[in-house]
């Protein structure tokens, strides 16, 4: 019978984790569009052609929304990505959050320095690119990641900062509750399998805040490239600026701001524990030549020590053997943060460990 998602010692297994090479210092993606005359970008930042960059479709087909109001069960259609509508966070909450955020990224770099730390769980991270210690090419991208729950933080500038992220991280996690709910009755199980299965009251939050400049030569650079997100759900809202771009029938397609709403991505974990019926859904952050695009993404994930592969129940019902191999959380956590972004890649190894 396969393993749920439980807490607790994981099997012993190999090791997946590997000392990082000290890390390089480098200024920020800010400071370096900021320099004056600048036309083009360093080579660093240079992405060589992939397959993944074409083609880019504006899809026909409409995205699929959730009106909040209305949520009784599922996902449409189990795409991976729907839009949420009608989820009852204010309008002017969603706004402020991202003002925040623009204002704790555009403090000097010394200040935002002065209080990050190293570690991918270290509370409070500041940095550039992805994980700019490894990273070969570098994303055109700032950020910062600020953990909210199970225990909350927050940085001391902006002054405003932790009035608002802490009433905002609270709302958003009522609508990651209830959309985990629907997801858990379209896969035949109660209503709160799948939260109260993984200890919410120590699961997971965390707020990643990313801001993109304009990039002299956006054709050349990528602000994320194709990855999928850890954890169950994560919410992302973004200021009215493009770029987020999500694969659907082998194109990448743009998906354009649209006031008041959330983008919910299923992420890996929600992909482990339904044995695949639901799916991750890749995406990646494209730059341009004019405008300052913030997005600000909420990450939903189980308690860190909490063990994750197919659930038991699904395995039964459905008659198929487990696809993924048993991880603790915090384990897959440390790696796909801490390694090159590489699309699926790591969810693969979990799938090739059965």
């Amino acid at each position: 019978m396969a393993a749920t998602a439980l807490t607790g010692s994981p099997p012993s297994q190999p090791s997946l984790t590997h000392p990082p090479p000290p890390p390089r210092k480098l200024t920020t993606v800010k400071a370096l569009s900021e320099s004056p005359g600048l036309s083009s970008i360093p080579s660093i930042y240079t992405f060589l052609k992939q397959p993944y960059h074409e083609p880019v479709s504006d899809t026909e087909e409409p995205i699929p929304t959730i009106d909040f109001s209305l949520l009784t069960s599922s996902l449409p259609d189990e795409r991976g990505y729907s839009l949420v509508t009608s989820h009852g966070v204010p309008e002017r909450m969603m706004k402020a959050i991202i003002e925040a955020c623009r204002e704790f990224l555009e403090l000097p770099e010394e200040e935002k320095r002065g209080i990050s730390g190293k570690h991918v769980l270290d509370p409070i991270r500041f940095g550039t690119s992805f994980n700019e210690s490894v990273d070969e090419i570098l994303c055109w991208r700032d950020y910062v990641k600020i953990f909210q729950h199970p225990e909350f933080h927050s940085p001391n500038k902006p002054p405003s900062f932790r009035e608002i992220a802490l009433e905002y991280s609270k709302r958003v996690r009522l609508v990651a509750r209830e959309i985990i709910r629907g997801i858990s009755e379209s896969l035949g199980l109660e209503k709160d399998y799948i939260y109260e299965t993984l200890n919410p009251e120590n699961g997971l939050q965390l707020i990643a805040a990313n801001l993109y400049p304009p990039c002299p030569q956006p054709e050349l650079a990528m602000g994320l490239p194709p990855h999928s997100d850890h954890g169950l759900l994560t919410l992302l809202i973004q200021n009215q600026i493009g770029g987020l771009q999500v694969q659907h029938k082998g194109k990448w397609v743009n998906i354009d701001p649209i006031p008041n709403s959330f983008l919910a991505n299923i992420g890996d974990h929600i992909e482990i524990l339904s044995n695949g019926k639901y799916k991750s859904v890749l995406h990646r952050a494209v730059v341009n030549n004019r405008d300052v695009r913030i997005s600000i993404a909420v990450p939903h994930g189980p308690a860190l020590d909490a063990i994750f592969s197919p659930d038991s129940k699904l395995v039964e019902n459905v008659g198929n053997p487990p696809a993924y191999g048993a991880m603790k959380y915090k384990e897959y956590l440390e790696f796909q943060q801490g390694t090159m972004l590489n699309g699926k890649s790591f969810l693969e190894r979990i799938r090739n460990r059965v």
